[in-house]
């Protein structure tokens, strides 16, 4: 699936010692530079901003490149290559954006409003986001080197916020001139404080960029590690042959043990807002799913509490909604909460229940630790709360196959995860809810065919376009009127939400999130005393 974040996994016992092996010997070899290691789970398997849309591949990018502008704590807009903040139109459908001097890409070609216009219109091409523009932009202007002026179609308050997404990094036209329709995936050229020394899909090596235009990296550069296992990795941290450590995918267990070490300070930890939603995505275009009292019914059905507690160690947030808390402000639209006696009442009054019970396959990434325990534990608790009326069949599927397989319809349920591209509520309900072409509740062409789920409303696709023209408290309550539909026509489940960690050695300085939880790494210092 194009969205989605996604892992390899690994074959069997001898292709996983080799890999520690492997990479055992890489920290090592890295530990004793004066670079800083910091090592995760998984591969990168593209640097083009283009097609990246994992965090591990975005972690890199932000210390690569640029972006115009970017969101604080606050979700305030800061510009970063942008010198001030884009000035709107009257008639909103002109965004003029005045962009700083003197800024040089990695290469050293000027970066200037024609660059940004190459970057905006490649990813417009082939980005496998692209959707997230959602023909927004009519035309771009490159009136002088130092102004860019994009063209809407129609009005777009979320103009601004998209404009923050790394996948809009400027690149230089001069690097990229033979890739403006291809992914260049092993090499990457921008204006950020470090540049791509190294590349491989299990290591990258960044070293400062001298030239960098701004506050330059407090380090003498970067070893970027994949691990393929959790263990692998866990075990090269503590025997600090790594010296940061990023939680993405690594086992709630480990996670537990490396908070339980920081609480007696033998390592540093940080932790981002809570940004990541995990949900369960159901296939609603076909029997008996189509039927929104079972999805009611199997909604119901989902112990949060319990499964945050025996997978995460309570270490994740139990959600009702698919928007982080952060980016709502409130909670004032819930999903359905676990209510076992209301869920079999349900089943009963459509049919089932006494001798005919209902079974839902549920297929989980077996590549994701927490995935087939989320899967194990509702299997476990439907079992003793309601086995005269319903049961859970769970499979597990590797993460690239059920991406690949998705929009086919393959899966009646499936556990999934997803950040938003941008810091903004419409970049967690646009990927699970739009839909370009539909006949009545069903989808036939658009993001909710690519996670699986098959809903469409027209009455959503009406309040996406009139969120378009509002701000603040009034476009936000027009996209909670969007979920609020959502919440109750169940095409997802929410499970829980989740905060990126990282973890790094008392010699290392403690590793700073941003709003969109990526650490900044030219923050880093290494204490060798």
């Amino acid at each position: 699936m194009h969205k989605y974040k996604y892992l390899r996994r690994t074959t069997s016992i001898t292709c996983t010692l080799i890999s520690i092996l492997f990479q055992y010997s890489c920290a090592k070899k890295f530990n004793h530079s004066q670079n800083i290691t910091i090592a995760s789970s998984g591969k990168i398997e593209s640097i083009d901003p283009a097609r990246a849309n994992t965090i591990k591949s975005n972690q890199l990018l932000y210390a690569l490149g640029d972006t115009l502008y970017e969101l604080n704590n606050e979700g305030e807009l800061i510009p970063k290559l942008a010198k001030f903040k884009p000035k709107i139109s009257k008639d909103k459908l002109k965004v003029f954006i005045k962009l700083k001097e003197n800024i040089l890409f990695h290469d050293g070609t000027p970066f200037d409003s024609s660059s940004m216009k190459f970057t905006i219109e490649r990813f417009q091409n082939i980005g496998t986001l692209n959707y997230i523009l959602n023909k927004k932009i009519k035309s771009i202007e490159t009136p002088k080197k130092d102004l860019l002026i994009i063209n809407l179609n129609n009005p777009s308050s979320s103009i601004e916020g998209l404009l923050t997404s790394i996948n809009l990094t400027p690149i230089s036209p001069n690097s990229y001139k033979d890739h403006f329709d291809k992914f260049l995936n092993n090499n990457f050229i921008g204006t950020g404080k470090y540049k791509l020394k190294r590349f491989t899909n299990e290591i990258q090596t960044l070293s400062p960029n001298t030239s960098y235009w701004n506050n330059k990296p407090k380090n003498n550069g970067i070893n970027f590690i994949g691990y393929d296992n959790s263990s692998a990795l866990y075990g090269a941290f503590i025997s600090k042959q790594v010296d940061v450590l990023l939680s993405n995918s690594i086992e709630d267990t480990l996670r537990y043990k490396l908070n339980l070490l920081n609480q007696k300070n033998y390592i540093k930890e940080s932790k981002s807002e809570p940004i990541e939603i995990s949900f369960v995505s159901l296939r609603t275009n076909k029997k008996p799913l189509n039927n929104i009292q079972i999805r009611l019914a199997i909604a119901k059905s989902l112990n949060r509490q319990l499964i945050r507690n025996k997978v995460s160690y309570s270490l994740r947030t139990s959600a009702s909604s698919l928007i982080p808390l952060i980016l709502k402000k409130d909670n004032s639209v819930s999903w359905p909460d676990f209510d076992p006696k209301e869920s079999k009442r349900i089943f009963r009054e459509q049919g089932y229940c006494d001798g005919n019970i209902f079974n839902l396959p549920l297929t989980y990434r077996s590549n994701v630790a927490t995935d087939k325990l989320i899967a194990f534990y509702w299997q476990q608790s439907v079992k003793a709360e309601m086995k005269d009326c319903f049961s859970i069949s769970i499979n597990g599927v590797e993460s690239t196959t059920i991406y690949k397989n998705l929009s086919e319809g393959i899966y009646p349920s499936v556990i999934l995860d997803w950040t938003g591209a941008y810091s903004d509520p419409e970049a967690y309900l646009l990927p699970l809810l739009s839909c370009n072409e539909f006949n009545k509740n069903y989808c036939l062409k658009g993001e909710s065919v690519f996670s699986g789920s098959f809903w469409a409303s027209e009455k959503v696709e009406k309040l996406f376009k009139e969120s378009e023209n509002l701000k603040g408290i009034e476009r936000l309550n027009k996209l909670l009127a969007i979920e609020k539909i959502a919440s109750q026509s169940l095409p997802y489940i929410p499970i829980w939400t989740s905060s990126q960690k990282a973890w790094s050695q008392n010699y290392i300085s403690k590793p700073i999130f941003n709003g969109s939880g990526i650490i900044n790494m030219g923050e880093l210092i290494k204490n060798e005393n």
